[in-house]
């Protein structure tokens, strides 16, 4: 027997919105230039907002596209965002601009992960970055953080670990904060949960000629050194582009260039 949960309303998911954003109800009020007596009216349930409403209240609170969808379901409207596959036709422009981001940053690995980490593609330089770990941990959706921090993932090869591992679950945490995806807390829950011997700071603070964390990583007999920057599209009005950020790993010094130009992609021989 099971129980059906009643859908919240819409004054009680934008009161948690607001409060998640740590923003008072006078200071909303002022940014989406209405009255607080009516946001009062419409967080307490006692005024049903409009549509143009819940659409303004979730632009100033900015609230994920995915969410705002459930907003508008939750006051008795339609959802007005998209959510296409990849392979959609009215994708093709935004498919052929990622598969172009990706080909150009050859021979430097680059990846594409949607809202929940996992990958949806990649270039032909990520096998560098994913030799040695297990066959399960690439079986289907590959969640790119369950397979860099995993014991049988990619963590052995990772000689600064515990910084790296900081460095993730650091922006991990910021994304479940900003998206409250319960599946995005679960997945921080089981990475904090993964052994690590390093000593993991809780606050990244550079030592001397420090810009970026790097990723130091042993490649055969040497370790090579990235670092990495994230591109999302700018203006998406659909959920699935929403989501989506392509991440491209750079090389921290001259040694790890000229490894990777001298060399072929893929893992190292022996």
């Amino acid at each position: 027997m099971t129980t059906a949960t009643a859908p919240r309303p819409v004054g009680e998911l934008l009161r948690e919105w607001r409060d998640r954003r740590r923003i008072s109800q006078l200071d909303l009020a002022i940014s989406a230039d209405i009255s607080t007596r009516h946001l009062s009216f419409v967080e307490t349930g006692r005024s049903a907002p409009s549509r143009d409403m819940v659409l303004r209240l979730g632009e100033h609170l900015d609230v994920p596209l995915r969410e705002r969808n459930q907003l508008l379901l939750a006051a008795g409207f339609a959802p007005v965002y998209g959510e296409s596959g990849l392979d959609a036709p009215e994708m093709a422009a935004a498919r052929e601009a990622v598969r172009q981001l990706l080909t150009v940053h050859e021979p430097y690995p680059a990846v594409v992960v949607d809202r929940r980490w996992n990958m949806v593609d990649s270039n032909a330089s990520v096998a560098l970055l994913i030799a040695g770990v297990a066959p399960e941990l690439l079986d289907g959706p590959v969640n790119v953080l369950r397979a860099t921090l995993h014991p049988d993932g990619m963590a052995p090869r990772i000689a600064n670990l515990g910084e790296w591992r900081a460095h993730l679950l650091g922006r991990l945490r910021r994304e479940v904060a900003a998206t409250a995806d319960p599946e995005l807390s679960d997945l921080l829950a089981e990475l904090r949960g993964y052994p690590c011997a390093d000593v993991v700071p809780e606050v990244e603070v550079p030592k001397p000629g420090d810009i970026v964390v790097p990723l130091r990583l042993r490649h055969g007999d040497t370790e090579l050194s990235f670092f990495s920057t994230v591109a999302t599209f700018g203006t998406p009005l659909d959920v699935t582009l929403a989501e989506l950020s392509i991440e491209a790993f750079f090389p921290a010094d001259a040694h790890t260039a000229e490894v990777i130009r001298s060399t072929p992609l893929g893992p190292p021989a022996g």
